[in-house]
């Protein structure tokens, strides 16, 4: 198990040319200005993730994990450093690239799902925003909802779904646009241990089969070690970057791989840096 710290960057490709990677954050730090003074939230975040890469992020509650996925997905500016996706800059000068924006899909800890619209129409609301045509973009819903195992829920309402589901019509919805980066923020927190435990096969699966890069964010020490290709710990405030920890078990994965020695030993692992916090 090999241990890295602080930034990593991206191997270079054959004949030595360095392959642009999907997501390039370089000293990003993030403020907030109170009337008690300045909090400094996040500080000097250095962090490459290449094509196809799963990365979950990792870190006691008030570490900055959740503001770094919201600068990451366009909804928070940060106020030092810089972030690339595919090579282009997301943020300049405080406002963000539309057009970088095109290439990200969010889901958060709730569906957030429009309780008045069906499942079909959840899913599809992103593409309707982008003036898709009607038949287009419930082709394409009706596709995910099959992707995401809802087929012949598509007339369903999100109050007739279980909370399960309704994260998979999330799922569906940030899949619609083909994003290039997928940024999820604790979207199975608030399931039961089954649910959660079904919820990341499913996840595991839907990534297999699309292109998107992922970057995850959990407290949940297991459940990160499962899912990811590389599993990166943050520190609290202000949180940086403490450890990165490769995963490099084949996929597919099975439940039963969180029974074997070297899972349990990288879960140790990074309970032991969380620990040497306190």
């Amino acid at each position: 198990m090999t241990e890295t710290r602080g930034a990593t960057v991206a191997e270079p490709a054959a004949g030595g040319a360095a392959e642009i990677p999907r997501l390039g954050i370089s000293g990003v730090g993030r403020d907030f200005h109170t009337k008690h003074g300045v909090t400094h939230a996040v500080s000097g975040i250095d962090l490459t993730i290449p094509r196809g890469e799963f990365v979950a992020l990792i870190g006691r509650s008030g570490c900055g994990k959740t503001t770094v996925l919201r600068m990451l997905g366009g909804l928070l500016p940060p106020t030092a450093g810089t972030i690339e996706v595919d090579g282009k800059s997301l943020w300049r000068d405080g406002r963000v690239d539309s057009s970088a924006v095109t290439k990200l899909g969010v889901v958060f800890q709730e569906a957030n799902l429009f309780p008045w619209f069906s499942i079909l129409d959840n899913i599809a609301l992103p593409l309707k925003l982008r003036g898709v045509g009607k038949k287009q973009r419930r082709r394409r819903a009706t596709e995910l909802a099959e992707l995401v195992g809802l087929t012949g829920f598509e007339r369903s309402y999100p109050r007739e779904l279980s909370g399960g589901m309704r994260q998979r019509a999330a799922i569906a919805r940030a899949l619609s646009t083909e994003p290039d980066l997928l940024l999820m923020d604790e979207p199975f927190g608030a399931l039961d241990a089954l649910t959660r435990e079904r919820m990341n096969l499913e996840l595991q699966r839907i990534v297999q089969e699309t292109t998107s890069t992922v970057v995850f964010v959990t407290h949940d020490i297991p459940e990160a070690v499962f899912l990811a290709d590389r599993v990166v710990q943050m520190t609290p405030r202000p949180g940086r970057i403490n450890t990165i920890l490769p995963v490099d078990f084949p996929k597919p994965r099975d439940v039963e791989l969180e029974t074997t020695p070297k899972f349990n030993e990288i879960v140790r692992a990074l309970r032991r840096e969380l620990d040497e916090e306190d």
